[in-house]
């Protein structure tokens, strides 16, 4: 059976994301050598995480503009080869302040994976589809994360800390390179068939939204739509980057792991969030079937159901083992990549596909603003009150959103034939 361009396409923008996120969660791994390397304490770690953060939360916006306007073709491989140069000149870092500059850098770059991605779902996807598409390209985050312990560790033991971000960094320019020489959009695609394009294109029972002339990023701001998806991507993100920032360290200062345990150990919970990726992407189309709901509707329901699941992490206190610890780490990593997939889709669903990476990158501002918020507090409590009480934090946020999007999330949507 032949494979719909389409899903090539996907599955090119899903290795991107894989190595976006492997350079990007390089740190982590590093994180309990480099505090010995250069004297850093948790507060201090916590700047340099912050340093990334920041600079991502005011690039997002911007990287998916310029995504708009030069087309992802070139604009997806002019910031790929920058992250991973960025990643690479972590090498060169001799303290933390410089750790946090080249930091800075990362997140400039490394800003425009998620635009780049819901962009490519918008237009390569007819909406009934989007959350699966979504789920695939959303693995990469999580299967990023997952191969990072064994290959950072691995680079360190035989060649050094330096070593780690080098490698994890030069990957990136290759795939670059790929994704310039194979991509084309649709409408210039000569592998794209007659059949698969009114596939795409043809959907006129879809709650689509009308193109007309595309909205600036003021008018986004305007919209209740944009402020539906926007605030509760900022209560959600909190627990991912708690996830990619602070498992490895958790793992080490409360429950006594040494560096290749958490090698061995600490990519599970990045297992389980691929699989809430992928099942989550299916699970709206099987509520639409299911249930006899809306397109808008499914995604509601996948949102509330990963906020029900976040209760597990948020119990991580009352665990004595490392082993129990670890697996309600699995159970947030499900539910938080369940959630954040159907929240991420409905940027594609609510908004023209011409400006769909803007107003993606917008919202994934607001989600940054609320991950360094979060990472900074825990910089500034966790050595004095425990990471305890911090996670319990993570399942209030995500249920609060859950309740924000049924509020302002109203707009009528017709019913779709889910896949």
């Amino acid at each position: 059976m032949r494979i719909g361009t389409r899903w090539w396409m996907i599955g090119l923008v899903t290795i991107g994301t894989v190595l976006n996120y492997l350079a990007r969660s390089s740190l982590s791994v590093a994180a309990p050598t480099l505090k010995g390397e250069f004297a850093m304490t948790t507060q201090q770690y916590s700047w340099v995480v912050a340093a990334f953060q920041a600079a991502y939360t005011v690039m997002q916006p911007v990287a998916g503009y310029l995504l708009d306007m030069l087309g992802l073709r070139l604009g997806f491989a002019v910031f790929a080869v920058g992250w991973s140069v960025a990643n690479c000149c972590h090498a060169f870092a001799a303290g933390w302040p410089s750790l946090a500059f080249f930091r800075g850098m990362l997140g400039l770059t490394e800003a425009a994976a998620i635009p780049a991605g819901l962009k490519t779902v918008a237009e390569w996807f007819p909406p009934r589809e989007r959350t699966v598409a979504t789920g695939w390209f959303n693995i990469g985050s999580s299967l990023g994360a997952m191969i990072a312990p064994p290959i950072v560790v691995t680079c360190i033991a035989i060649w050094g800390w330096q070593s780690a971000f080098v490698v994890t960094g030069g990957v990136g320019i290759v795939w670059a390179a790929v994704w310039y020489i194979a991509y084309r959009p649709p409408a210039l695609n000569p592998r794209l068939t007659d059949a698969e394009r009114a596939h795409i294109l043809d959907a006129p029972e879809e709650a689509a939204p009308v193109e007309g002339a595309p909205l600036t990023w003021r008018a986004v701001l305007r919209t209740r739509d944009f402020w539906s998806i926007a605030i509760p991507r900022f209560l959600a993100d909190p627990a991912w980057q708690t996830f990619s920032f602070f498992i490895p360290l958790y793992l080490v200062e409360a429950k006594g792991l040494d560096l290749k345990s958490v090698a061995a150990f600490a990519w599970l919970p990045f297992l389980a969030a691929d699989a809430g990726s992928l099942l989550g992407g299916y699970y709206a189309p099987w509520v639409m079937r299911r249930f006899d709901v809306s397109l808008v509707t499914s995604r509601k329901i996948v949102v509330t159901t990963g906020a029900l699941l976040m209760i597990g992490p948020a119990c991580i206190g009352l665990t004595v083992s490392p082993a129990a610890a670890i697996a309600l780490f699995c159970i947030g990593g499900f539910a938080h990549q369940m959630l954040s997939g159907a929240l991420m889709t409905l940027a594609a669903d609510l908004f023209d596909r011409r400006v769909v990476a803007t107003a993606g990158g917008m919202a994934g501002s607001a989600a940054w603003i609320g991950g360094m918020s979060f990472s900074l507090t825990i910089g500034a409590l966790a050595d004095t009150i425990g990471y305890n009480p911090l996670f319990a934090c993570l399942a209030v946020f995500d249920l609060i959103g859950a309740a924000v999007l049924w509020t302002l999330l109203r707009r009528p949507a017709p019913r779709a034939q889910p896949v």
